[in-house]
């Protein structure tokens, strides 16, 4: 049975932060990630993680103005500067909380820019990200979004997330990036989740999940949940995966699909 995580940026909202880690320990979970937790000092953080004796497991890159509709800088040019301040941030954050892994947004396009340009700024980005966390001893991931939740995101599809770290691992000789598969954000922009997940695996660090259309709670909509979890066992996918979804009647009524997969496993 894959390990399920949960997002407590997107679960157990009516809570503050710190509240979000207590519920989801009651809930069940061992380990969380989260999306930002840099409206809170790193320490306190820690504390409560381990008073709740929860794994901390990944947590975004600080990724711009997020509530104005940005979505990460990498890819802007004349932002190399930002990024960098970000990124020791994140590395200061991660070590203090024991997050193995620090997922990256690339950005959206911009007006006036050429595709070619912005393409070089996030490799050259995401080369020193990768040197930097190897360094470390964290791993780089890098998400893409789909186009509809995510207009003028740059790294809009899957494939070409895979591409980018590809191109990282070949430039910096480093395994230390791998693609942060989003199985809602992939299934709108190319499906195909099944085989990409076995063909990719390898270059693949995490696994998050939420059900298409309306990204809520897996069982309610079109994805077919038991096989993919299933498949994920089968092929050796041995990672976290993410609860990233908006839950449709709050966040414990949306659980039951968790809690079934629990008895299964049993």
């Amino acid at each position: 049975m894959p390990r399920f995580a949960a997002n407590v940026s997107m679960l157990f909202t009516e809570r503050p932060l710190l509240d979000r880690l207590d519920a989801a320990a009651r809930a069940g979970f061992e380990a969380v990630e989260m999306q930002f937790p840099y409206e809170l000092p790193a320490a306190r953080l820690r504390e409560r993680l381990q008073a709740c004796g929860l794994t901390l497991v990944m947590h975004n890159l600080p990724a711009g103005d997020f509530a104005a509709g940005e979505r990460g800088m990498a890819c802007h040019p004349g932002r190399e500067a930002e990024f960098r301040e970000g990124l020791a941030r994140a590395v200061d954050y991660a070590l203090t909380l024991e997050a193995g892994q620090l997922n990256c947004l690339a950005g959206k396009r911009l007006d006036g820019v050429d595709e070619a340009t912005m393409q070089s700024t996030l490799l050259d980005n995401l080369c020193h990200a990768a040197e930097v966390l190897g360094s470390a001893g964290l791993q780089l991931l890098v998400e893409p979004l789909n186009a509809w939740d995510a207009p003028g995101f740059l790294l809009d599809r899957p494939s070409k997330a895979f591409a980018a770290v590809e191109s990282v691992r070949q430039r910096v000789g480093t395994g230390h990036v791998r693609v942060q598969y989003d199985l809602y954000h992939a299934q709108r922009s190319e499906g195909e989740l099944a085989s990409t997940l076995a063909r990719y695996l390898p270059a693949i660090g995490h696994v998050q999940v939420a059900d298409n259309p309306g990204r809520h709670e897996p069982g309610t909509g079109e994805i077919a949940w038991d096989y993919l979890f299933d498949h994920m066992d089968r092929i050796g996918y041995d990672g976290w995966v993410g609860c990233e979804y908006v839950p449709l009647d709050g966040t414990e009524a949306g659980l039951a699909w968790w809690h079934r997969w629990q008895e299964r496993s049993r």
